[in-house]
This record gives C-alpha cells, structure tokens and sequence, in this order.
C-alpha cells in the first residue's frame, strides 16, 4: 500500500534557509538595497523562528523586487543561485532519505513556507515532482507571465500547511486517513500543526522548542545534519 511522506524544506531537507538565502543573493545582484533588505529580511527570520512571522507582508517583501524583472531574468540569476549557493550545500543524507521513500513507492510531496518561486527547482534538485509552497501571483495565466510582486492563495505556513496539504489531497480524491502512514519531516515548532496531523511525525534536525515537544511526545528525532 502507497504511503504519504511529506517534506519541510529549509533546514529539514537542506542546512540553510533557502528564503533567506535568497535574499542575500538579490543584495549581491545589487537589485534590492543591501542595508534596509536584509534588516528587513532578518527581523522577519528572526518573527519565523519565534513562531511570529506575518507571512503575508514576508510574501511581499520578498516578492516585490522580482516583479521589477522578466521571468527570463529571473531564470537565469535561479539558476546562479542552485549553482553558487543551493547544490554545495545539499546533503548526501537529505537525498538519500526522500530517495528512500520514492523507492518504496511511497507520494512524496515538499511542503514549504518559502515561495514557490525559490523553492520549485530546489525539489527538482531532489527528484519530488510535487510541491506544496506559497504560491506567487502573475500578471496573467501565462506560464512565464511576470510576477506582480504578490503573494496568492492560502500561504503554506503554519495551519495553512494543513490546509493546503488537505486541499491537494482532496485533488487526488484521497485524505490523510487513507494512508496507513502518513510521514512528516520538518525542523521547525512552526510546523507543529501538520505534525500533529500525521502518523508518523519525525522532527528532523529540530529547533529547541520542537526537540523538547518531540521528546514529550515520543516522536522519531532524525539529526541528518548539524543546524547552521
């Protein structure tokens, strides 16, 4: 029988913030201010890791600079950006556990709070077809439309990994209860809810707060690889 293996990204299938990564890559484009953006960038971290984060002025502050360029321009400096920041710093670990999962058949989906823009060829990078990200709005339906600089939809952060997950399984006429295991890696205590919803939840290289929840609950605590 198909189970469901579900995947936080950032510092769960990666050892860095891939959101905030980015950011620093558009400072060293030169495309954003380098003082006033990451100032911002760090006080909306630093919300996310005190389980405080407005998610949707984070959206528009990340997402507002790439509206300025074409979705070619875009493409190419993603594609710098795999090269010089993402693809060094994959784990051989990371790899080989989703690798697990696809080889026992299992429906293998990332779930993240990092948009779909930064996070689409990432999950290439680790072979799932299927990502469930904050979704980025475009000028129109096309596929290589420009962004507006605007997030859209039910952002895949806290109770809106739920949603958005149900949402997807729904598509696929199926629910949570119909796998007899349902598997859910992430670092973060942002993601307790949807680890709540899972049969086997696996906090994977958590933070402290989700460590301490993990251990009172008895969940699985996978380290692949030390936090940055």
């Amino acid at each position: 029988m198909t189970n469901l293996a579900l995947f936080d990204l950032d510092h769960t299938l990666i050892p860095t913030d891939s959101d905030h990564e980015w950011g620093r890559f558009m400072v060293k484009l030169g495309i954003v201010d380098a003082e006033t953006f990451m100032r911002d960038v760090d006080r909306f971290y630093a919300d996310y890791k005190a389980g405080q984060l407005d998610i949707h002025a984070y959206l528009t502050a990340m997402l507002t600079p790439l509206a300025q360029f074409s979705r070619e321009q875009l493409t190419a400096w993603h594609e710098q950006f795999m090269h010089e920041v993402i693809k060094p710093a994959l784990v051989p670990a990371a790899l080989e556990l989703v690798r697990q999962h696809q080889d026992q058949g299992d429906l293998c989906c990332i779930v993240t709070a990092t948009n779909e823009f930064i996070t689409r060829p990432i999950a290439d990078a680790f072979g799932v077809d299927m990502l469930i990200a904050c979704e980025v709005e475009t000028v129109d339906d096309h596929p290589h439309a420009q962004f507006t600089g605007r997030g859209k939809g039910t952002p895949s952060y806290r109770e809106g990994k739920i949603v958005r997950v149900q949402a997807w399984l729904e598509s696929l006429g199926k629910t949570l209860a119909d796998y007899e295991h349902s598997y859910f890696y992430s670092d973060s205590h942002n993601d307790i809810p949807l680890l709540e919803k899972v049969t086997d939840p696996i906090a994977t290289n958590p933070d402290a707060t989700l460590r301490a929840h993990a251990q009172a609950k008895n969940w699985r605590i996978l380290d692949l690889f030390q936090p940055s």
